[in-house]
């Protein structure tokens, strides 16, 4: 969040998994009218009518219309994984693609920030736009400038199957509103509590970029596990009861370590968890299990047809 990282500086450790946002663009065929299905379904005269927040905005700002927009998603919004974030990078991907416009991931990402954070005034910080954006399993810093540095977490191939092999996910189940959590997260920054929380999660961050390309993965729970126990304290609605007994008893039956990923309040929980436990975790969890990989690419474009004007 800015309010920490312009004091402060930031950073995170992040990847990207094989779960997409995918979008399609046509001109639709009242060009006199827009067309957008989503969740929903607007069509309209004027784009400054659309209700959908960042159609609304992005559409406005690169002055498009007459054209029809389709986005399907993998997982549901509201569930930590980042899908808002992913659907603002895959729609300036989609549109400055429509143009005949290349611009860099870098671009992207930096853009999208502004959209949700300047024009839309949402309280959160820039990592979930840049993971979609640039892909990869990432060191990514957030300088008191405004600027912002990608660089891969270079390790061992071994090492890496290794990490993937003992990463397992759940979806609890429970969804939330980022943005409440995180305003009050927003709020509760300038708390000499909360800020001496968010610089030693800097240092842990820095911890597991240095033991991941040292190929070490023994702490890699623990630094997860202390994470976590820092990061609920941000909040009061980044935990609540039922979370905790779900994270409890993950730690009870072989996870080392783990954490809710997105604000907070639901969605899906991380752990790590050596492989030959992972049978007895689940059992004892009760969750559905989410499968998946990492991913490398970020935003892509799939397809490129004619347009008929």
């Amino acid at each position: 969040m800015a309010a920490f990282y312009r004091e402060y500086g930031g950073c995170v450790v992040s990847a990207s998994i094989n779960r997409y946002m995918y979008l399609t663009i046509h001109p639709y065929f009242d060009e006199t009218k827009t067309a957008l299905r989503y969740s929903g379904i607007e069509i309209v005269d004027d784009v400054r009518e659309v209700k959908h927040s960042i159609y609304r905005q992005v559409l406005t700002d690169m002055n498009i219309s007459g054209v029809e927009i389709s986005s399907t998603a993998d997982v549901p919004s509201g569930t930590g994984l980042g899908s808002s974030s992913s659907f603002t990078v895959g729609l300036l991907h989609t549109l400055n693609c429509y143009l005949g416009k290349y611009v860099s991931k870098e671009s992207i990402a930096a853009k999208a920030c502004h959209v949700e954070i300047e024009e839309l005034g949402n309280p959160i910080g820039k990592q979930d736009q840049y993971a979609a954006a640039c892909g990869g399993l990432n060191f990514i810093e957030f300088h008191q400038d405004e600027s912002v540095t990608v660089s891969p977490v270079i390790m061992d191939y071994e090492t890496k199957e290794a990490l993937q092999e003992n990463l397992i996910m759940f979806y609890t189940g429970l969804t939330h509103d980022a943005n409440t959590i995180l305003a009050e997260q927003k709020k509760n920054i300038s708390a000499k509590d909360k800020t001496e929380n968010l610089l030693q999660m800097c240092r842990l961050a820095r911890d597991m970029k240095a033991a991941l390309e040292q190929n070490e993965l023994s702490d890699f729970g623990k630094i997860l596990h202390e994470g976590w126990i820092r990061k609920r304290e941000l909040a009061s609605g980044v935990t609540n009861l039922k979370i905790n007994e779900f994270y409890e008893c993950a730690i009870e039956h072989g996870a080392s370590g783990g954490k809710l990923l997105g604000a907070g309040g639901g969605g899906f929980l991380l752990f790590y968890c050596e492989r030959y436990k992972q049978k007895k975790l689940e059992e004892a969890l009760g969750l559905k299990r989410f499968p998946f990989k990492f991913e490398h690419d970020g935003t892509s474009v799939v397809h490129i047809g004619d347009k008929y004007w």
